[in-house]
């Protein structure tokens, strides 16, 4: 039995080994999965010595709970929550040691939707396809945390980070995304193309790391019918029959048939992964900005 291991007490919700995934398999079927807050799981990494791609936690809503069998340099960041060491609270977003056999305890979300937690030497389950990264539609990598799981642990390279508190962006009360139409935006009407880019939408609570689903007003095509399955990208939003767009995550199919009405900008995929259920969500037409 390795002592760089850490035991799962508390999986939470749903919990699971996160780097930064595994891009270039779509001819596979393979969506290219990771962190759905990139810039966060990058963060956490450095603050505790890891490099940019070590396998992390990703933790949704009500947080997790693991004990290190050997000392252990963790930070948590992402959504903002209480973090305790043996029921002691301990600082969020900065490195923090954890003894050998102690409890670090993530709590529930204040705001936002998923936190990242990063160990000094990083998750070391077994890469697939070259990532450690949990895949929810494929099934690859490791399954979701369950209580009682062993998680193997890096040799850790590097010594943590010498900061009290790195700042972080906070969970959106807007979700603004910038948008480039197309290429199925002519499937539209003309009406359903300016409700898109000026009306505002809502959070669905049926989002998960797949796609953000959204409620709100329902768009119109123009052209009926469905597309012969076509290669979907990471920030395609595509209108399924009930006319609500979805914005589709780390874990979206690699395929689908029904249009894409425009493709979310990059930079912006990092906020949709904090944005709880019942935030606004405003499209906005990146060519006119």
């Amino acid at each position: 039995m390795t002592d760089r291991a850490l035991v799962v007490v508390r999986a939470g919700a749903l919990t699971t080994v996160q780097d930064r995934g595994r891009p270039g398999h779509a001819h596979l079927g393979v969506p290219r999965s990771g962190a759905l807050d990139k810039p966060t799981a990058a963060l956490v990494n450095r603050l505790v010595g890891n490099p940019p791609e070590a396998a992390v936690l990703e933790t949704t809503v009500n947080g997790c709970a693991v004990r290190p069998r050997s000392t252990v340099t963790v930070a948590v960041g992402g959504a903002p929550c209480p973090v305790s060491v043996d029921g002691r609270p301990v600082a969020w977003g900065a490195p923090v040691q954890v003894p050998a056999g102690a409890l670090l305890d993530v709590g529930a979300v204040i705001s936002g939707v998923r936190g990242y937690v990063a160990v000094s030497g990083g998750i070391a389950v077994e890469p697939v396809l070259g990532s450690r990264s949990t895949d929810l539609l494929s099934g690859l990598g490791p399954a979701p945390l369950t209580d009682g799981a062993v998680l193997p642990l890096g040799t850790p390279k590097n010594v943590h980070a010498r900061v009290d508190v790195a700042p972080q962006p906070a969970p959106p009360a807007e979700l603004v995304l910038r948008v480039t139409p197309g290429p199925r935006d002519d499937w539209f009407t003309a009406e359903a193309l300016r409700t898109f880019t000026s009306r505002t939408y809502r959070v669905s609570s049926a989002s998960n790391r797949i796609g953000l689903r959204t409620e709100g007003p329902a768009l119109d095509r123009a052209v009926p019918g469905e597309l012969p399955s076509e290669g979907m990208v990471l920030g395609a939003v595509q209108v399924p029959p009930d006319g609500r767009p979805v914005v589709f995550l780390a874990d979206h199919p690699t395929t689908g048939g029904y249009p894409v009405i425009a493709v979310v900008h990059p930079g912006d995929l990092p906020a949709a992964a904090q944005a709880a259920p019942g935030t606004p969500v405003r499209f906005i037409n990146a060519r006119r900005h």
